[in-house]
């Protein structure tokens, strides 16, 4: 019974990825048919308008959601399970805001040189940033046990490195504060081809991993004591959960900024679907539910307010919180009975 609802989500979350892939190239200011779609990928001629609209705007946003809401999701189910904590998550733990800083202070300081930083130089720096973040709360968790008081002080670290963030960009070139003041409220807008490699590379990558660490990992999840007895090396598996969630967090905040609550709710969302906490359904649960969700929250980004474009991390907070006050209430519930 189980394998069979695993299969049937499964099958679920990937047709409607196609669907939301499918109805996400075809909205927008600029009108393009399914005919037009047909056309193309059947090599017939069509208008380079529609041409450069599909290949070089539509598919790279929509494949950057898929992969970027899938990297986040799967991040926060890693934090969480380091933390054993449920609303552990890159955002909430101030990771994506200590990313985000690293990246804005690169990006100007070339800038204003006038240089300019490729894909992967986003990225390391991003990544700086995001283990410079988790450091602090790694250090703060050495001498606070309480999670809850875990969590506050991350909540504190990404506001300080948000409003330092809004700094910094407030004071930026003028040729250069639009885009960096949209990038640093979250946004997917933008992304080519050449950015879509690189960050599938180290997506795809570090999915491969993490499904390869999933026995170790459910080990570790029923404890350390018994993860010790399974011949599971903790110190290890402690580091790559902390390398893995950074670089996948760091990917997402160099591409697309800060993406808030996606990695909080989504390995609950799937909890609750699968009826399961085993790795092997919960690592491509989350990433499967994680792109669909952004794939979702993008579109409405855009076409909300169309031709105004609002952040996706506005959309993400609408949606998702009440998924993690939800949370929150039943943990409440479960402790007070």
């Amino acid at each position: 019974m189980t394998g069979k609802r695993n299969t049937i989500t499964f099958t679920c979350l990937s047709v409607l990825i196609v669907v939301m892939t499918v109805v996400s190239i075809l909205a927008g200011s600029v009108r393009i048919t399914l005919a037009d779609i047909m056309e193309m990928f059947g090599g017939a001629d069509s208008s380079v308008m529609t041409y450069n609209i599909i290949y070089n705007i539509r598919l790279p946003r929509v494949a950057s959601a898929v992969l970027l809401g899938g990297a986040l999701a799967l991040s926060g189910y890693l934090l969480q399970t380091f933390f054993g904590n449920p609303i552990a998550g890159p955002f909430v733990l101030g990771i994506s805001s200590g990313a985000k800083l690293t990246v804005a202070l690169t990006m100007i300081f070339l800038l204003s040189r006038g240089m300019k930083i490729g894909s992967a130089g986003l990225v390391v720096a991003a990544f700086v940033g995001s283990m410079i973040a988790m450091g602090f709360v790694l250090l703060v968790s050495i001498k606070i046990r309480d999670m809850s008081t875990l969590i506050v002080c991350g909540i504190l670290t990404g506001y300080i490195c948000s409003a330092v963030t809004d700094l910094v960009v407030t004071f930026a070139d003028d040729s250069n504060i639009v885009n960096l003041h949209n990038w640093s409220m979250g946004s997917l807008s933008g992304m080519s081809g050449g950015d879509i490699g690189v960050m599938a590379a180290i997506v795809l990558v570090c999915l491969a991993v993490v499904w390869l660490m999933q026995k170790p990992i459910g080990a570790y999840r029923l404890g350390e004591a018994y993860a010790r007895n399974m011949g599971v090396n903790i110190t290890l598996l402690r580091v790559m959960l902390i390398l893995l969630s950074s670089i996948l967090a760091a990917t997402v905040t160099a591409y697309a900024g800060p993406i808030s609550f996606v990695g909080i709710a989504v390995p609950h969302l799937v909890k609750n679907m699968l009826k399961s906490t085993s790795p092997a359904v919960m690592i491509p649960g989350c990433f499967l539910t994680g792109a669909l969700i952004t794939l979702i929250c993008d579109l409405l980004a855009r076409m909300i307010f169309a031709p105004t474009e609002v952040s996706i991390s506005s959309v993400t907070a609408v949606l998702l919180v009440p998924v993690v006050i939800s949370i929150l209430l039943k943990r409440k519930n479960r402790v007070e009975q």
